[in-house]
Protein backbone atom coordinates (compact mmCIF):
# COMPACT_ATOMS: atom_id res chain seq x y z
CA UNK A 1 0.00 0.00 0.00
CA UNK A 2 1.24 3.48 -0.87
CA UNK A 3 1.35 5.94 2.04
CA UNK A 4 -1.02 8.90 1.97
CA UNK A 5 0.61 12.30 2.26
CA UNK A 6 -1.30 15.48 3.10
CA UNK A 7 0.47 18.78 2.43
CA UNK A 8 -0.60 22.04 4.08
CA UNK A 9 0.64 25.29 2.46
CA UNK A 10 1.64 28.60 4.01
CA UNK A 11 0.22 32.12 4.03
CA UNK A 12 -1.10 33.14 0.59
CA UNK A 13 0.11 29.79 -0.78
CA UNK A 14 -1.85 27.25 -2.76
CA UNK A 15 -0.83 23.88 -4.21
CA UNK A 16 1.70 25.64 -6.48
CA UNK A 17 4.09 25.95 -3.53
CA UNK A 18 4.36 22.14 -3.55
CA UNK A 19 4.52 21.51 -7.33
CA UNK A 20 7.93 19.81 -7.25
CA UNK A 21 7.18 17.86 -4.08
CA UNK A 22 3.88 16.55 -5.39
CA UNK A 23 5.61 15.36 -8.56
CA UNK A 24 8.38 13.62 -6.62
CA UNK A 25 6.20 12.09 -3.92
CA UNK A 26 3.47 10.87 -6.28
CA UNK A 27 5.78 8.13 -7.54
CA UNK A 28 5.62 6.42 -4.15
CA UNK A 29 2.62 7.97 -2.41
CA UNK A 30 -0.91 9.25 -2.75
CA UNK A 31 -0.54 13.02 -2.37
CA UNK A 32 -3.16 15.62 -1.48
CA UNK A 33 -2.85 19.37 -0.78
CA UNK A 34 -5.17 20.81 1.87
CA UNK A 35 -7.09 24.07 1.42
CA UNK A 36 -6.28 26.65 4.10
CA UNK A 37 -8.39 29.42 2.59
CA UNK A 38 -11.86 28.45 3.76
CA UNK A 39 -11.98 28.96 7.54
CA UNK A 40 -11.43 31.76 10.05
CA UNK A 41 -9.26 30.30 12.83
CA UNK A 42 -6.53 27.70 13.26
CA UNK A 43 -8.92 25.24 14.99
CA UNK A 44 -11.50 25.74 12.22
CA UNK A 45 -8.86 25.29 9.53
CA UNK A 46 -7.71 22.05 11.15
CA UNK A 47 -11.28 20.77 11.39
CA UNK A 48 -11.94 21.57 7.72
CA UNK A 49 -8.74 19.83 6.62
CA UNK A 50 -9.68 16.73 8.61
CA UNK A 51 -13.19 16.74 7.18
CA UNK A 52 -12.05 17.08 3.57
CA UNK A 53 -9.02 14.75 3.69
CA UNK A 54 -9.55 11.73 1.46
CA UNK A 55 -7.48 9.36 3.58
CA UNK A 56 -8.26 8.27 7.13
CA UNK A 57 -4.56 8.11 8.01
CA UNK A 58 -1.78 10.18 6.46
CA UNK A 59 1.70 11.61 6.76
CA UNK A 60 1.07 15.29 7.48
CA UNK A 61 3.37 18.05 6.22
CA UNK A 62 2.80 21.63 7.34
CA UNK A 63 4.70 24.58 5.80
CA UNK A 64 4.64 27.84 7.80
CA UNK A 65 0.90 28.52 8.37
CA UNK A 66 0.41 24.87 7.46
CA UNK A 67 2.60 23.99 10.44
CA UNK A 68 0.33 25.91 12.82
CA UNK A 69 -2.62 23.95 11.43
CA UNK A 70 -0.65 20.71 11.68
CA UNK A 71 -0.10 21.29 15.40
CA UNK A 72 -3.85 21.78 15.81
CA UNK A 73 -4.56 18.57 13.88
CA UNK A 74 -2.23 16.79 16.31
CA UNK A 75 -4.45 18.08 19.12
CA UNK A 76 -7.77 17.31 17.41
CA UNK A 77 -7.04 13.95 15.76
CA UNK A 78 -3.53 12.60 16.49
CA UNK A 79 -4.69 9.08 15.68
CA UNK A 80 -5.03 10.02 12.00
CA UNK A 81 -1.41 11.19 11.65
CA UNK A 82 1.12 8.42 10.98
CA UNK A 83 4.04 10.83 10.49
CA UNK A 84 4.61 14.58 10.81
CA UNK A 85 6.79 17.00 8.84
CA UNK A 86 7.14 20.56 10.16
CA UNK A 87 8.73 22.87 7.60
CA UNK A 88 9.77 26.51 8.17
CA UNK A 89 7.29 26.99 10.98
CA UNK A 90 7.24 27.48 14.76
CA UNK A 91 5.45 26.15 17.83
CA UNK A 92 5.38 29.62 19.37
CA UNK A 93 2.40 32.00 19.38
CA UNK A 94 2.57 35.35 17.60
CA UNK A 95 4.44 38.11 19.40
CA UNK A 96 2.80 41.53 19.86
CA UNK A 97 5.42 42.98 17.49
CA UNK A 98 4.69 40.40 14.80
CA UNK A 99 0.94 40.90 15.19
CA UNK A 100 1.36 44.66 14.76
CA UNK A 101 3.29 44.09 11.53
CA UNK A 102 0.56 41.74 10.31
CA UNK A 103 -2.10 44.37 11.02
CA UNK A 104 -0.12 46.92 9.00
CA UNK A 105 0.12 44.50 6.08
CA UNK A 106 -3.60 43.76 6.28
CA UNK A 107 -4.26 47.49 6.03
CA UNK A 108 -1.93 47.84 3.04
CA UNK A 109 -3.40 44.77 1.32
CA UNK A 110 -6.85 46.39 1.32
CA UNK A 111 -5.61 48.81 -1.35
CA UNK A 112 -2.42 47.26 -2.76
CA UNK A 113 -1.81 43.53 -2.38
CA UNK A 114 1.05 43.68 -4.88
CA UNK A 115 2.90 46.05 -2.54
CA UNK A 116 2.44 43.54 0.28
CA UNK A 117 3.91 40.78 -1.88
CA UNK A 118 6.93 42.95 -2.71
CA UNK A 119 7.48 43.63 1.00
CA UNK A 120 7.27 39.95 1.87
CA UNK A 121 9.40 38.55 -0.95
CA UNK A 122 12.80 39.28 0.71
CA UNK A 123 11.56 37.48 3.82
CA UNK A 124 10.23 34.48 1.91
CA UNK A 125 13.20 33.64 -0.31
CA UNK A 126 17.00 33.51 -0.21
CA UNK A 127 18.65 36.49 -1.97
CA UNK A 128 20.21 34.14 -4.53
CA UNK A 129 16.81 32.62 -5.38
CA UNK A 130 14.36 35.47 -5.09
CA UNK A 131 14.45 36.62 -8.71
CA UNK A 132 14.08 33.19 -10.26
CA UNK A 133 10.72 32.82 -12.09
CA UNK A 134 10.13 29.57 -10.21
CA UNK A 135 10.29 31.56 -6.97
CA UNK A 136 9.20 35.18 -7.50
CA UNK A 137 6.75 34.31 -10.25
CA UNK A 138 5.11 31.53 -8.26
CA UNK A 139 4.81 33.66 -5.11
CA UNK A 140 3.25 36.55 -7.05
CA UNK A 141 0.90 34.25 -8.93
CA UNK A 142 -0.33 32.54 -5.75
CA UNK A 143 -0.91 35.87 -4.00
CA UNK A 144 -2.85 37.30 -6.94
CA UNK A 145 -4.93 34.15 -7.23
CA UNK A 146 -5.89 34.00 -3.54
CA UNK A 147 -6.42 37.73 -3.02
CA UNK A 148 -6.68 40.22 -0.18
CA UNK A 149 -9.70 38.69 1.62
CA UNK A 150 -7.96 35.35 2.08
CA UNK A 151 -4.76 37.18 3.06
CA UNK A 152 -6.61 39.00 5.85
CA UNK A 153 -8.43 35.87 7.00
CA UNK A 154 -5.22 33.84 7.15
CA UNK A 155 -3.27 36.61 8.89
CA UNK A 156 -5.93 36.91 11.59
CA UNK A 157 -5.85 33.14 12.09
CA UNK A 158 -2.07 33.35 12.47
CA UNK A 159 -2.35 36.22 14.96
CA UNK A 160 -4.76 34.18 17.05
CA UNK A 161 -2.87 30.90 16.91
CA UNK A 162 -2.25 29.10 20.21
CA UNK A 163 1.09 28.32 21.80
CA UNK A 164 1.94 24.78 20.67
CA UNK A 165 5.07 24.39 22.79
CA UNK A 166 3.23 22.76 25.73
CA UNK A 167 1.94 19.99 23.44
CA UNK A 168 5.24 19.13 21.72
CA UNK A 169 5.93 16.37 24.22
CA UNK A 170 2.62 14.70 23.37
CA UNK A 171 3.64 14.14 19.72
CA UNK A 172 4.80 10.53 19.45
CA UNK A 173 4.64 9.78 15.72
CA UNK A 174 7.82 9.94 13.60
CA UNK A 175 8.60 13.62 13.03
CA UNK A 176 10.88 15.47 10.60
CA UNK A 177 11.66 19.16 11.11
CA UNK A 178 12.99 21.05 8.07
CA UNK A 179 14.15 24.67 8.02
CA UNK A 180 15.99 26.92 5.61
CA UNK A 181 19.30 28.00 7.12
CA UNK A 182 18.49 31.58 6.10
CA UNK A 183 14.80 31.59 7.08
CA UNK A 184 14.12 35.08 8.47
CA UNK A 185 10.51 34.46 9.50
CA UNK A 186 10.91 31.22 11.46
CA UNK A 187 14.71 30.88 11.83
CA UNK A 188 16.63 27.70 12.63
CA UNK A 189 16.59 28.21 16.41
CA UNK A 190 12.81 27.79 16.32
CA UNK A 191 13.19 24.59 14.31
CA UNK A 192 15.69 23.33 16.87
CA UNK A 193 13.22 24.14 19.65
CA UNK A 194 10.55 21.99 18.00
CA UNK A 195 12.94 19.14 17.25
CA UNK A 196 14.16 19.15 20.85
CA UNK A 197 10.64 19.20 22.25
CA UNK A 198 9.31 16.31 20.13
CA UNK A 199 10.57 12.86 21.09
CA UNK A 200 12.79 11.27 18.43
CA UNK A 201 12.29 14.16 15.96
CA UNK A 202 14.88 14.55 13.21
CA UNK A 203 16.12 18.03 12.27
CA UNK A 204 17.35 19.00 8.79
CA UNK A 205 18.67 22.50 7.99
CA UNK A 206 19.01 23.48 4.32
CA UNK A 207 21.80 25.82 3.23
CA UNK A 208 21.14 28.78 0.89
CA UNK A 209 17.45 28.57 1.67
CA UNK A 210 14.87 31.04 2.95
CA UNK A 211 11.39 30.60 4.39
CA UNK A 212 9.72 28.86 1.45
CA UNK A 213 12.10 25.92 1.24
CA UNK A 214 9.90 24.07 -1.27
CA UNK A 215 10.57 26.85 -3.80
CA UNK A 216 14.12 27.88 -2.85
CA UNK A 217 15.58 24.36 -2.74
CA UNK A 218 12.96 22.04 -4.26
CA UNK A 219 15.31 19.18 -5.12
CA UNK A 220 16.88 19.08 -1.66
CA UNK A 221 13.46 19.18 0.01
CA UNK A 222 12.21 16.36 -2.22
CA UNK A 223 15.27 14.28 -1.42
CA UNK A 224 14.85 14.75 2.33
CA UNK A 225 11.18 13.82 2.18
CA UNK A 226 11.69 10.76 -0.02
CA UNK A 227 14.55 9.42 2.12
CA UNK A 228 12.65 9.96 5.37
CA UNK A 229 9.43 8.37 4.12
CA UNK A 230 11.32 5.35 2.77
CA UNK A 231 13.26 5.01 6.03
CA UNK A 232 10.12 5.08 8.16
CA UNK A 233 8.25 2.66 5.85
CA UNK A 234 4.87 4.36 6.27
Amino acid sequence: MKPNILLLPGLLNDASVFTDQVAALSAMSTVEVGDLSIAETIPELAASVLKLASAKHFVLLGLSLGGYVAFEIMRQAPERVSGLVLMDTTARPDTPEASAKREALIKLAATDLDAVTEQLLPLLSHPDRINQPAVRGVIQSMASSLGKEIFERQQRAIIGRPDSRPTLKSITCPTLVICGQDDQITPPELAKEMATGIKHAKLELIAQCGHLATLDQPELVCGLLLDWIKDKKF
